[in-house]
């Protein structure tokens, strides 16, 4: 509709009265982003804004760029537009876009996490917070009813299970996940009496920019700084999916490894990522989740972003509330996708370092 306040145009997500993007995937003038992962988050634009929290990860992942961190809840008025960012519970620093103009309110979610067990919340960040809203747009990620996650502190229970079983064995864990955001959360969850952990050179930065903004994380090191490498035969191993038989895993040893995604859940994807153990583990809203999400803005009109749009535009419909679809290119490098593991940095390269 010609007086939306958000629209999907060739650079992304674009509010026309506010002349300015949210995660625009070409370069722009002036872009709200909602977190930092790759696929949200990209070089090239004259000017940023984002949430506080995250502003030092986005720092550590795009270098030096025009920044401007406003704290969760805090207004902005952009053009006669007041924006405001709001905890989405993803990875530190994400962010719901709320935008108003004219009497309106549209809510842009990025990614976000909002488990289908009340009280179960990604311990490393903001939890979600409902924003009440004319229209929101959500993502969709793992809209399938089929995706219904375990409370979290069974599936931590299940990876120090296979963690200690392995250190009693002799052998290492290699626990591999995106670097940003569930590397931190399994970090954050497990426990760490078990023995050391060490961590990739790609998720160490990342670390640090959680702990400056007060995570509480357990020590880690990188492989090369463990010098009683003995220690290697109890040591969680934490890296990302581009490591699977790679120069650098081999270093390891004699070694158990696993993978931590939302889409282990699916055996198809545990069989072809080729690993020991598959971890359902996801930083994105599961299909209770996704539901509780959209009840709670109290929105009539729903846009269902990246992932499974056709069935969630469908069940949204038949709830009798308005919604259609974007069809974005978020999703292109997805934090959780084992098939994507490639977009990950090499080990040893230059980007892995960020």
């Amino acid at each position: 509709m010609a007086a939306d306040l958000i629209v999907l145009g060739p650079q992304g997500l674009y509010c026309p009265p506010g002349d300015f993007h949210i995660d625009p995937w070409r370069p722009v003038q002036r872009a709200v982003i909602t977190h930092a992962h790759a696929d949200h988050a990209r070089r090239g634009h004259a000017a940023y804004l984002c949430a506080a929290p995250g502003a030092g990860v986005l720092r550590a992942r795009l270098g030096d760029i025009t920044l401007q961190a406003l704290p969760y809840g805090q207004a902005v008025d952009i053009q006669g537009v007041r924006v405001s960012l709001h905890p989405a519970g993803h990875v530190l620093g994400s962010a719901q876009v709320r935008v108003e103009h004219g009497g309106r309110v549209w809510v842009a979610s990025g990614d976000y996490f909002v488990s289908g067990h009340a009280g179960d919340a990604n311990t490393t960040c903001e939890p979600f917070e409902p924003v009440r809203c004319d229209c929101f747009i959500t993502e969709s990620t793992f809209g399938l009813p089929i995706y219904r996650w375990r409370p979290q502190v069974e599936v931590m229970a299940d990876i120090d299970a296979w963690w200690r079983a392995n250190a009693e064995a002799g052998r290492a864990s290699l626990l591999m996940a995106y670097s940003f955001g569930k590397a931190q959360r399994l970090l954050a969850g497990v426990d760490a009496g078990i023995g050391p952990i060490v961590v990739h050179g790609a998720v160490q930065p990342l670390n640090e920019a959680y702990r400056e903004a007060g995570v509480a994380l357990p020590p880690t090191l990188l492989l090369d700084e463990l010098k009683d490498k003995a220690m290697l035969k109890r040591a969680l191993v934490i890296a990302p999916p581009a490591v699977h038989g790679s120069a650098w895993a081999r270093r390891l040893g004699d070694f158990g490894d696993a993978f931590a995604s939302g889409w282990m859940l699916l055996r198809g994807a545990r069989r072809r990522q080729g690993v020991d153990r598959g971890f359902v583990l996801s930083d994105h809203a599961d299909w209770p989740g996704l539901q509780r999400a959209i009840a709670a803005t109290g929105a009539q009109r729903v846009i269902v972003t990246h992932g499974q749009e056709a069935v969630m535009v469908r069940w949204l419909q038949q709830q009798g509330l308005q919604a259609g679809s974007f069809r974005t290119e978020f999703g292109r490098d997805d934090d959780e996708d084992p098939g994507r593991a490639s977009t990950e940095p090499a080990a040893g390269s230059a980007e892995a370092a960020v």
